[in-house]
């Protein structure tokens, strides 16, 4: 019988250590759909700001993109350092994080943090 209920990850991004961005989050990330009906990776405080800084890294998330990731940003925190206009021009959705993180973690659905 096939599973008929939808497998989703939402993957949240917190750190600046850009070694784990590159040698574990965002591999992951852009393999996850292999294993995942539908993967998110929300970008939320100090990783913001290591995005922004980064080619090698804004060039992994153009490639994650490519592979249906959806790329967020919890504009809270973007507001903070003042960069979530920039974000945007990332097409990355900005918004607010605290509802859509607390549905998904009452929901079935699964989460990993870094």
């Amino acid at each position: 019988m096939e599973n008929s209920k939808q497998e989703k990850l939402l993957i949240v991004w917190t750190s600046a250590d850009r070694e784990v961005a590159l040698n574990m989050i965002l591999m992951y990330a852009a393999n996850a759909d292999s294993w995942w009906d539908s993967v998110s990776l929300l970008l939320w405080g100090p990783s913001q700001k290591l995005f922004l800084e980064d080619t090698e890294i804004q060039d992994a998330i153009k490639q994650i993109k490519e592979r249906n990731v959806r790329l967020l940003a919890c504009v809270s925190c973007a507001n903070k350092y003042g960069i979530a206009d920039e974000l945007k021009t990332h097409d990355l959705e900005v918004f607010s994080m605290g509802p859509l993180l607390s549905n998904w973690l009452q929901s079935d659905s699964k989460v990993i943090t870094f």
